[in-house]
């Protein structure tokens, strides 16, 4: 944990990094074939395109950073990265929504409840959702993965109330 720091985890997901790789080689494997078959056509373009994408998949979601000190929550996933001042905290609550209905792993974007929402996922692991007092562009609610949504959750609230 860093000074300054009230919480720091880094979440990672076994099954998640296995789906992104399995769809790397999956693509690849594909383009390889397609190669054989054809010779380079729009078609092996884009399959060596899906399999770029996944692989920075892999590469970029293969961790999220979750920092929380007395003045922010920090998340970071790969290249992108998230900063909520604690003072622009409304609510935070378990997530309890379907990976079927967000979308699976990574970052993803979305309308639930009339709320704009940005979410950083991993496949097997609880979400908490931040509800910002202001909005930051079109997002009102951040959700995330954590392993340890208790306790998160009991300092956040322990935290943003000061």
């Amino acid at each position: 944990m860093n000074a300054g720091s009230l919480y720091a985890e880094r979440v990672t997901s076994r099954r998640t990094e296995a789906l992104f790789l399995l769809l790397t080689l999956a693509f690849l494997l594909l383009f390889a074939w397609r190669m054989t078959a054809r010779g380079v056509d729009a078609l092996g373009i884009l399959l060596l395109f899906g399999c770029a994408i996944f692989l920075f998949y892999s590469v970029n979601y293969s961790s999220l950073i979750i920092r929380l000190s007395d003045e922010d929550l920090s998340l970071k996933f790969g290249l992108f990265a998230w900063t909520i001042p604690l003072r622009n905290i409304e609510d935070c609550y378990p997530d309890e929504t379907s990976l079927w209905r967000i979308g699976g792993a990574g970052i993803h974007f979305t309308f639930l409840g009339g709320r704009y929402r940005a979410m950083f996922n991993f496949l097997e692991h609880p979400r908490l959702v931040i509800a910002l007092a202001r909005k930051r562009g079109p997002v009102r609610d951040i959700a995330f993965s954590t392993s340890r949504p208790e306790e998160l959750r009991s300092l956040i609230e322990t935290f943003r109330a000061r």
